[in-house]
């Protein structure tokens, strides 16, 4: 219940304990100067009358710091031992004795009671207003426990959401840093297999390459190879149509040799017979025949001439065939030396 009692409240209340203590206060020292100064004037000496009034003052005013100084120490939330009971007490007595003595002295004991209200009315507003100051100062204290023990406790779950925020934050930092970290790891492993695939892409490309360059190569060496091949037919064909050129020079130069030889031998023979023809006449009336070359050299001889040089009976009575034999020479010649460019263009 006190916790729901505002500040404003608690100070309203003290207000009016101290508004309230100050007023009984003011008007028992007020009755009790009015009320004491006659009694003191009687037992004074005459002429000294006017101290009267300085009595209860005196009393009155430590009755005033009694109570000032009991309200400042409780509310502080202190005690202020012994000596300030007391002082309290002694003070409270002796307003007291002072206000009921008059009429203690003349046996009024009406007088005697009504004196006393004020007295005991300022003892026990002092001694109330302590326990009230006391109680309130206790109250204050708990609401300030409480207030503050509620203060730290909302501060606790204050910090206890701060660092739960700042867990769940630092959690979706650490998600946020993991799930980039992993993205950083499936690029660089995605990278890595472009990589790979481009390297094994280059690699497949350059073995292709180098394999169609083997491949180049090798048709290039069977290129040259067969050109080698078809050069050195060529020149084998070259070569042995030289050798038969050389060869048919060589036979065309021996018919020639055999045939200017048998054409001496001829005319030799024509001379001796023109110069002894009288004796050959006698001796022999029928005339030489003419020799007939051999198969080899009149094949020869007919190879030396090209195609219209001579005619087919010259050739016949040159060498000393018939017509017939010269004329299946010279087509069989015609027919090799047809075949010869025919087989060197194959």
């Amino acid at each position: 219940m006190l916790e729901s009692l505002s500040a404003e409240q608690i100070r309203s209340a003290e207000k009016t304990l101290s508004y309230g203590t100050w007023a009984i206060t003011a008007g028992a020292v007020l009755f009790s100067v009015l009320t004491v100064t006659p009694l003191v004037e009687r037992v004074t000496p005459h002429g000294w009358d006017r101290t009267a009034p300085i009595l209860p003052l005196v009393v009155d005013t430590a009755v005033v710091i009694v109570v000032r100084l009991d309200a400042t120490v409780a509310r502080l939330g202190g005690t202020s031992g012994a000596w300030p009971a007391v002082l309290r007490w002694m003070t409270g007595l002796m307003t007291l004795l002072l206000n009921i003595g008059d009429s203690a002295l003349d046996g009024d004991t009406v007088g005697v009671a009504v004196h006393s209200v004020a007295p005991l009315l300022l003892i026990a507003t002092a001694e109330a207003g302590l326990a009230y100051r006391r109680a309130i100062n206790r109250a204050v204290e708990k609401i300030e426990r409480s207030r503050a023990a509620e203060t730290e406790q909302r501060e606790q779950q204050q910090r206890a959401d701060r660092e739960r925020e700042q867990q769940a934050r630092e959690h979706r930092e650490q998600q946020a840093r993991d799930h980039a970290e992993q993205l950083e790891r499936e690029r660089a492993d995605r990278e890595a297999s472009e990589r790979a695939a481009e390297r094994d892409h280059a690699a497949r490309i350059e073995r292709e390459r180098q394999d169609r360059a083997a491949e180049e190569r090798r048709e290039q060496r069977e290129y040259e190879e067969r050109v080698r091949r078809e050069e050195q037919q060529r020149e084998d064909a070259l070569r042995r149509e030289q050798r038969e050129q050389v060869d048919r020079s060589r036979a065309d130069l021996q018919a020639r040799e055999v045939v200017s030889l048998a054409s001496r031998e001829a005319i030799e023979r024509d001379s001796v017979n023109t110069v002894n023809g009288a004796v050959n006449t006698a001796v022999n009336s029928r005339p030489t025949p003419f020799t007939k070359m051999p198969e080899d050299n009149a094949r020869a001889y007919l190879r030396s001439f090209r195609e219209g040089e001579k005619s087919v009976r010259q050739l016949a009575e040159e060498t000393g065939w018939s017509i017939g034999w010269v004329a299946n020479r010279l087509r069989e010649n015609a027919d090799e030396d047809g075949d010869g460019p025919a087989e060197a263009a194959g």
